[in-house]
């Protein structure tokens, strides 16, 4: 499950959503989408029961796309509603 960048913002106006940067906490501190929680990507996968709601929707991206669409992956089989943000924090970067 994927959405872009501009769909992400839109859903995101009054900051009511769940965006999850799974960078490490370096690539976080130099810059993140508004509002991203950081919970680096082995920390999810091992223990997304600590940081998810299976009630609840997240949206998840990593630097480029390819990480968090394979996270998001693993997550969904796992029962959690998570989507891939398409092209990570450098889409956004251009989108800004």
């Amino acid at each position: 499950m994927q959405i872009s960048i501009e769909t992400l913002i839109s859903k995101n106006k009054f900051n009511t959503i769940n965006i999850i940067d799974i960078r490490n906490s370096e690539l976080y501190s130099k810059g993140h989408i508004i509002n991203a929680k950081n919970i680096p990507e082995y920390l999810l996968i091992d223990h997304p029961e600590q940081y998810l709601n299976k009630k609840e929707t997240y949206y998840i991206y990593c630097q480029t796309g390819t990480t968090s669409r394979k996270v998001v992956n693993i997550l969904n089989t796992r029962g959690y509603h998570v989507f891939d943000i398409i092209g990570g924090y450098k889409n956004y970067l251009l989108w800004k």
